[in-house]
């Protein structure tokens, strides 16, 4: 217990020592965590939009014009499914198109209650047989004088993962170069604590301290630099988060037709990622300089 308390106790000190050091290590350590928390806010999301999108792949959305009346609106349907290739073709009203629209952003659908007035337009939502007969469907569909705009969702599905592929790609490299930075920087603020310390190693081990018991400290030290920037780095990326989704959900939902990740499934994963990345940084970049400047 005695041990530990020293090494606890050393760890401190030795921040407190070199604080530009430790300070540009948990800048360093807090900025590389900074950019995977922005990187896996927006792959969640980019993800989630693409499965709303996918559950509506097979189904193109013909919006009708405000002028339509229920009746029309039903008898239309009945006329789509004699397409050829229409598997199947469903009349929904401005009631219908809001109650699935709140069930689609969850706990947000709150914010649907204060609209003054009904903005989504009544649709017949078909379903074609294949996928390969959409093209053809939608122009059978344009030829109807009740249709006010026609909409599949094949293409921006393509674009959506074409693009989460690119933000996949270039995360992954970003993150690397960031990670090498970042275990180079507390390598070597380590590696100054060990010099600024070496009579004092020396005379330890002289009467016959372990290696162990040397490098606590400095192995330690790493950890709660690690640790430190995590935590910075959750309470910017959440707060961040939070108020981002406060302002912009609304707005997301209205063109995206797609709700946001929720706040706490965001800020429970980022607390264990944070956590893993920091303390393994800032324990690797201790492991890394005491293998070169302490014996084995």
């Amino acid at each position: 217990m005695g041990a530990f308390s020293y090494t606890v106790r050393q760890a401190f000190s030795q921040i407190g020592r070199n604080k530009n050091m430790s300070s540009a290590s948990i800048f360093s350590i807090t900025a590389m965590l900074l950019v995977v928390g922005l990187f896996f806010s927006i792959m969640v999301n980019v993800n989630l939009m693409a499965k709303n999108a996918e559950d509506q792949f097979d189904t193109i959305s013909v919006y009708l014009k405000d002028t339509v009346t229920a009746e029309q609106g039903m008898e239309l349907a009945e006329q789509i499914k004699m397409i050829e290739n229409v598997a199947d073709a469903q009349y929904l009203s401005k009631d219908d198109a809001m109650a699935i629209m709140k069930e689609r952003w969850g706990e947000n659908g709150y914010l649907l209650d204060g609209v003054p007035s009904n903005p989504l337009p009544a649709s017949v939502e078909v379903t074609a047989v294949a996928l390969e007969d959409e093209d053809k469907i939608v122009q059978e569909l344009n030829k109807f004088d009740a249709v006010d705009e026609v909409r599949f969702y094949r293409d921006a599905i393509e674009k959506v993962m074409t693009i989460s592929g690119y933000i996949q790609k270039g995360a992954l490299a970003i993150i690397i170069i960031l990670l090498i930075v970042s275990l180079i920087v507390v390598a070597n603020t380590v590696k100054l604590t060990v010099h600024a310390r070496e009579e004092e190693i020396h005379i330890m081990k002289y009467v016959g301290a372990t290696n162990w018991f040397v490098r606590g400290p400095f192995f330690v030290e790493g950890i709660l630099i690690g640790l430190i920037s995590s935590i910075l780095a959750v309470v910017i990326v959440g707060f961040a988060y939070y108020k981002f989704t406060e302002l912009f959900t609304p707005r997301f939902l209205i063109l995206f037709n797609s709700g946001m990740v929720p706040f706490d499934f965001i800020i429970q994963n980022l607390i264990i990622i944070f956590v893993a990345l920091g303390v393994c940084i800032g324990a690797l970049g201790s492991i890394l300089s005491m293998r070169r400047f302490l014996d084995a």
